[in-house]
């Protein structure tokens, strides 16, 4: 039997509401009991933790790995490393590799790998349609069998309306959902930037903010009619997040994310043509980053997820236009979230419950939480630490963090898997 108890930290569960300095003790891998004074068992490891915040380990709904297939940019271990540095032990990965999730072979293959880390939940979505394409639905029954959480194109946007009727009606007869990436394709075609004065001033090839918020609007559409539930991932306009508020307000199967970036940079941190901050969907005006952020205080916004996609030098060490879309973003989803607390717009519970309880729930997982009988995955952290993020000296190995160079306050101090530490710093 192994225990160890955290004394004098500031338990944090959002799930319960629960904020108050205390102790908890982890048994066999478990939250045994949390409380005040619990007394140390015979044997058990002490975590000093005073003026530390102890939270339940994150859980990231959206993040890309390279492997299989693009294993120069990130492996599933570099994936793991670097998310058991910020704090996140239930991770989401998307099924756009090379070859694609649609087989129930490779999902299982992704679910072992990230078992063999021992660090985190790395729990696979399915290809929405066979080989990402758009054009067939996969199979759904038995992919969902296999351990997928649910269905996706990953970046690629399910452009045919029948596609992504038929999917939604699937999704829902197996007791999931459809992930969309929500971009009109067309209107995005060829693009690099949001359209407007900063991209013409660029040169650059401009992307309407008007293609997330029709793509939002069909799939609302396709949602009610099929009686299924649509998740649109890194929404990032205001437009788009009207839609979806009115929606949820009608009572639909509707929800969505969002990731740091579309609330904390806007346009103008592409800066003179920086691809860091090239990513899909492009960065917006101040108006929309405005929109997004207070979308997270009023409840429009189901999670806050990573987006991360790993890039390396060669993929991003190209003319703006040409370079890859993506930026990394596990090492500071939490840091660059606790920026919205440290600026009053957000309560500490409420930004962790974004991060903890709703996309457990979502999925359906029992984690999330501080609670007795609980998995032990906890992430203590410093809400005050400050530090700078600073490309090649992140973990992991994808350093293409679009915060490159940002000074931020909160800083991970340990973070455990099943009762047992996977990171410290």
């Amino acid at each position: 039997m192994t225990e160890t108890l955290f004394r004098g930290a500031r338990l944090l569960d959002p799930a319960s509401g629960l904020d108050t300095t205390g102790e908890l003790l982890v048994r066999d891998g478990a939250i045994a009991d949390l409380g005040q004074a619990l007394g140390r068992p015979d044997g058990a490891e002490v975590v000093e933790a005073a003026g530390l915040c102890l939270a339940p380990g994150l859980v990231d709904l959206r993040a890309a790995t390279g492997e299989p297939g693009a294993e120069y940019r990130e492996t599933i271990a570099s994936l793991a490393e670097a998310a058991a540095a910020g704090g996140i032990t239930t991770l989401c990965a998307l099924p756009d590799t090379d070859p694609p999730l649609d087989d129930p072979a490779l999902v299982q293959f992704i679910l072992r790998r990230g078992e063999a880390t021992g660090s985190i939940a790395l729990l696979p979505y399915a290809a929405a349609t066979r080989g990402c394409e758009g054009k067939e639905i996969a199979e759904y029954g038995l992919l969902r069998e296999a351990g997928a959480v649910a269905f996706t194109d990953g970046r690629r946007a399910i452009a045919s309306a029948r596609v992504m009727r038929l999917a939604l009606s699937y999704a829902r007869a197996f007791g999931s959902f459809v992930v969309q990436h929500p971009e009109e394709p067309t209107l995005a075609a060829g693009g690099a930037a949001t359209e407007g004065e900063l991209a013409t001033r660029l040169g650059l090839p401009g992307i309407p903010a008007m293609a997330e918020a029709l793509m939002v609007r069909r799939d609302i559409a396709l949602a009610r009619l099929t009686g299924g539930h649509v998740h649109f991932a890194h929404v990032s306009t205001a437009a788009a997040l009207a839609e979806i508020r009115a929606a949820k307000a009608e009572g639909l199967a509707v929800t969505c994310d969002t990731a740091p970036p579309y609330f904390d940079l806007n346009e103008t941190a592409i800066g003179d043509w920086r691809t860091y901050a090239k990513l899909s969907p492009p960065l917006r005006p101040e108006d929309d980053r405005q929109a997004v952020a207070a979308a997270l205080a009023d409840g429009t916004v189901d999670a806050i997820a990573s987006d991360h996609q790993p890039r390396d030098a060669d993929d991003k060490r190209q003319p703006f236009a040409q370079a890859e879309a993506g930026g990394a973003g596990l090492a500071t989803l939490l840091a660059v979230t606790l920026a919205r607390v440290h600026a009053g717009e957000l309560s500490l519970l409420h930004a962790l419950d974004l991060l903890t309880a709703r996309p457990a729930r979502l999925l359906g997982l029992p984690v999330g939480r501080l609670s007795r009988g609980a998995p032990a995955d906890l992430v203590l952290f410093d809400p005050e630490r400050g530090w700078q993020v600073k490309a090649g000296q992140l973990p992991g190995k994808a350093q293409n963090s679009p915060f490159d160079g940002r000074a931020l306050e909160g800083r991970v101090v340990g973070t455990w898997k099943a009762g047992r530490r996977v990171f410290g710093a």
